[in-house]
């Protein structure tokens, strides 16, 4: 089987609800990072071979093929296809995951992971509210129900239920809330996120035009006194608005060869494919999957925890960070080391890529070798992906 080499990554800035992006239609954000990847490449882009893009609100404005729209509104020619994959919060890590298969097995030579989500313009849940809301039922079957009687499915609750079930405190879920920021706030002092970030001109009403580069959701007068203050999300529970992703518009993507598609690039790989896996776990505790799943791909890649040299475990909750760093042993320094979604934002369905975007810069900076990333997702699933710095 061949290898697949990531070359260029990239992602904006992620915008607050309502924010800097929310006058961007989705399909122009894909769009921007799409070309930008060019940019970075100076790839004919005749040469992709295809563009694989997750998002989860496949409804509105990112509906009918959100993948092939992006395209169409980039500067890539008619003939680059699209198809647009929902995995939930893992979509782009899962178009990656494709990207590289197709690579790896030698149908494809250039290909496109991506994701883009617009949580302002696509509300989150839109998808499923909207047809039971207009008499065309539910998601959920009478199979499903007969087979999970009297279960409503909440990553809410699943949250709850791993800081249950690992012992966690509502006081180290905080104090890890704020270490986000903390890092997120000196990450973007020092410049950190600059080689990610592909700028996006923002037009206010009077007609002056800025540039948005700075991770809007970032609490740069975060205190931990505050984030303990923040109302409990239930009664009696230990997570909080606070210690939650924020709801987040952006986009990202990156751009995955085999090594003719080097060869025909003429460009450097940035990282190569190490290991990619998935793993279906229990769907009512649901955000607990990454924890075996990361267990599951260390052994099939003959790893440990601590051949890792920086993790980055998307931080929908932050009982799932906290969790996995003291059931994995985990260095608590070498996890989301610039911060996370309670900080940065989670993007749903661009998160995937846009973590990979950080994880490889975080590598380059640091002079690490082996990234792992790993993302909880809606089911009760998670991908993990183990990338090589070259």
């Amino acid at each position: 089987m061949g290898e697949a080499y990531i070359v260029a990554a990239t992602r904006t800035a992620g915008g607050r609800k309502g924010g800097k992006l929310k006058d961007w239609h989705p399909v122009d954000l894909g769009a921007v990072v799409l070309n930008d990847l060019m940019d970075r490449t100076g790839a004919d882009p005749a040469l992709v071979e295809d563009v694989v893009m997750g998002c989860v609100g496949q409804v509105g404005e990112q509906a009918i093929n959100v993948a092939r729209n992006a395209v169409l509104a980039s500067r890539l020619p008619e003939s680059v296809p699209g198809t647009s994959v929902d995995r939930q919060c893992g979509s782009s890590q899962q178009a990656l995951h494709f990207a590289a298969q197709a690579v790896m097995s030698g149908s494809m030579d250039v290909v496109i992971a991506a994701g883009v989500e617009s949580m302002t313009r696509v509300p989150m849940g839109l998808s499923a509210a909207l047809p039971a809301q207009n008499g065309f039922g539910n998601y959920m079957s009478p199979r499903m129900q007969a087979r999970y009687p009297n279960i409503q499915f909440s990553q809410f609750m699943g949250a709850e239920m791993v800081a249950e079930k690992y012992g966690l405190t509502k006081d180290e879920i905080d104090e890890y809330s704020y270490q986000s920021h903390q890092r997120a706030i000196a990450a973007t002092q020092a410049g950190a996120f600059k080689n990610e970030i592909v700028g996006i001109e923002i037009t206010d009403a009077e007609g002056n035009v800025t540039v948005h580069n700075i991770d809007e959701g970032i609490r740069f007068d975060a205190s931990l006194d505050g984030i303990k203050g923040v109302k409990l999300l239930r009664e009696g529970g230990r997570l909080t608005a606070a210690s939650s992703s924020q709801i987040c518009d952006g986009a990202s993507g990156v751009m995955v060869v085999s090594e003719k598609g080097l060869k025909e690039l003429g460009v450097k790989p940035l990282a190569r494919i190490h290991h990619l896996s998935l793993l279906g776990h229990d769907p009512v505790i649901m955000l607990e999957a990454p924890i075996p799943a990361t267990e599951r791909a260390l052994k099939k890649a003959g790893m440990s925890v601590d051949d890792i040299d920086l993790f980055e475990v998307n931080e929908a909750f932050g009982s799932v960070p906290v969790a996995f760093i003291k059931h994995l042993k985990a260095d608590r320094e070498k996890v989301n080391a610039n911060g996370g979604a309670i900080a940065l934002g989670h993007p749903l369905g661009a998160s995937g890529t846009k973590l990979m975007a950080t994880l490889l810069n975080g590598l380059e900076a640091r002079g690490g070798k082996y990234g792992l990333q790993t993302m909880c997702e809606g089911g009760g699933m998670a991908n993990v992906t183990i990338v090589e710095r070259l």
